[in-house]
């Protein structure tokens, strides 16, 4: 980017020696137009100083990377401190949010028990992408589909235990779970008729009971969530 400075003097040396200065910049750095020239006058009458117009090029301020950018820069460096070597798909969606897919060798370390390690993941690149803006941008992260197998399987789990919640006529508890996960449960059940889902225990142990309607269990109202 060209930007440029105009500099009067006595003469026209004077004023190209004085933007040089100001510019702290050697002459084959600038290029000089002469705006006007110096004139002396008769017995100082008339007299004008030189103009001139020293231009000189400056870096472009760096472009401001999008969140998508933000987000595969950070992948790239945290998964090569994990040692990984994964391929790195990063797609805007059209509420603006973010999905990223990663795929290659080594995806269960990424993955890690549960999907503890992707959900972690997945918590710092959201941090590290929104740190200081305004307006957040949702980051999902998934390797080799896990997210979509496990919600698959979650789904079944849920439609097998809220059966047998009905058949047995007593609640079901499942193993413990993250938000996300319990969140999947609580969603697949919601509509499912003569059965109720809840939250209770405290995290990391948290889990969903399924129970039926007339028998839902009175968990502690500070460890019971509901869908």
């Amino acid at each position: 980017m060209q930007q440029s400075i105009e500099v009067t003097g006595k003469t026209e040396e004077e004023a190209i020696s004085s933007a040089l200065r100001q510019l702290n910049l050697q002459r084959d750095e600038v290029s000089i137009e002469i705006i006007e020239r110096a004139k002396n006058g008769f017995l100082r009458i008339g007299a004008s100083p030189a103009v001139v117009r020293v231009s000189y090029e400056v870096p472009d301020p760096p472009k401001e990377k999008t969140p998508a950018e933000k987000a595969q820069e950070f992948l790239d460096g945290l998964l090569t401190r994990m040692g990984t070597n994964a391929d790195i798909d990063v797609r805007e969606k059209e509420d603006g949010s973010i999905y990223v897919e990663l795929a290659g060798d080594g995806m269960g370390a990424v993955i890690g028990r549960r999907g503890e390690t992707l959900d972690a993941i997945q918590h710092l690149t959201n941090y590290a992408v929104n740190r200081g803006v305004e307006n957040r941008t949702h980051i999902s992260i998934d390797a080799e589909n896990y997210r979509s197998k496990r919600e698959d399987s979650l789904v079944k789990l849920a439609e097998k235990m809220a059966a047998k919640a009905l058949k047995y006529r007593r609640s079901m508890a499942l193993e413990p779970m993250n938000s996300y996960e319990r969140h999947v449960i609580h969603t697949a059940l919601q509509n499912y008729e003569g059965v109720t889902t809840c939250s209770t225990g405290v995290e990391p142990n948290r889990r969903v009971v399924i129970s039926c309607e007339k028998t839902r269990p009175q968990g502690d109202g500070n460890q019971t969530e509901q869908r």
